[in-house]
């Protein structure tokens, strides 16, 4: 096999290296910045050019080479290269050649072009992982445009009653993809923390995203009437939150799809949105690498490996230590059970 299911990770023999490994190892290739992808302890790192800031703003200082996508390393006796996922920034599927046959670990991915991760690009393969977080034909995104407009309404509906919006958010990706999508002339954009922390990183990279407030212990809240404040969802309900004084919620997220997930969750508003692909997208994005086997990581993984194999293809699961989406933290650590 091109690629190995092990304890500590994805493992290529050919290579010696791991795929995104949740165990430390010697040789870590990395997708993307999300904490379930990207752990410390390696004892070198590699990822594309466009992920690096964020995983060193994370990880510290590691050891870590940077790689254009599209550009072939020989490592081992294995030929490996990265390509858009169009997860987040910077995030990539890795696609290994050994003896001319092909895998592509593809990470966290969605196939629908955000206007601000690079945009998804199918790889030819002969076998091919796939998440599933989102893998149930209920769960269909929607469109940008119409995001945008339903988050704009709410905000100055909100704005309107006096009430800041505040929104549940992951601190990388889905929080500056938001931000492209909304109006400043509505109000002022006050963050938290860890949304500004990342938001500046990918400003440092050259990423156009709006002006922001950070909201800080001596913030003057009285100065930013009717603000929009994206935070994390881990932030929703705390102590940080009840100084924002009348507030409408709303959670950005791919189990919005699901009938009772807002209500449990006590929010006013639910925006459907998520940076994996939703069915749809995980069919396409199978359908255009070619590959005759499919393996399925973290998600739905029995109910899509079956659809899979009744489809045809040569379809298995594979036990990872992978997130995928949740409404609690800040970044993925779970697939919450909202079957």
């Amino acid at each position: 096999m091109v690629l190995e299911f092990t304890e500590a990770g994805i493992y290529c023999p050919a290579g010696d290296a791991y795929i995104d490994p949740w165990r430390p190892v010697e040789r870590a290739l990395i997708t993307h910045g999300h904490s379930d992808h990207a752990r410390w302890g390696h004892r070198a790192y590699l990822a594309t050019e466009a992920a690096a800031p964020v995983i060193r703003h994370r990880l510290g200082d590691i050891r870590l080479q940077t790689t254009p996508y599209g550009e072939v390393h020989r490592i081992g006796d294995a030929n490996i290269s990265f390509h858009p996922a169009g997860h987040v920034p910077g995030s990539a599927q890795i696609r290994v050649e050994v003896g001319g046959e092909v895998w592509v670990a593809s990470g966290d991915y969605k196939v629908v072009d955000d206007g601000l991760s690079e945009p998804f690009e199918p790889v030819r393969c002969d076998t091919f992982i796939t998440e599933s977080t989102f893998g149930l034909p209920i769960y269909t995104w929607t469109p940008q445009d119409v995001l945008a407009e339903e988050l704009n309404q709410w905000w100055a509906d909100s704005a309107a009653q006096g009430k800041r919006a505040v929104l549940g958010v992951y601190a990388l990706g889905k929080a500056q993809r938001i931000l492209r999508l909304l109006d400043p002339s509505i109000g002022p954009i006050l963050t938290h923390g860890a949304v500004e922390a990342v938001t500046q990183v990918l400003r440092d990279q050259g990423l156009s995203l709006p002006d922001t407030v950070q909201i800080r212990a001596e913030t003057d809240l009285k100065a930013y009437p009717g603000a929009m404040v994206l935070a994390p969802p881990s932030a929703l309900g705390t102590h940080w939150m009840r100084k924002l004084g009348p507030v409408s919620t709303g959670f950005a997220s791919g189990w919005m799809r699901l009938r009772g997930v807002r209500r449990r969750r006590a929010a006013d508003r639910g925006f459907i949105v998520s940076d994996h692909a939703d069915w749809d997208g995980l069919n396409t994005a199978i359908a255009e690498t070619g590959a005759s086997r499919v393996y399925v990581t973290h998600g739905y993984t029995a109910q899509f490996s079956r659809w899979l194999s009744d489809q045809g293809y040569e379809a298995g699961i594979v036990e990872t230590e992978y997130g995928g989406e949740t409404l609690d933290d800040a970044e993925p650590e779970g697939t919450p059970d909202e079957r």
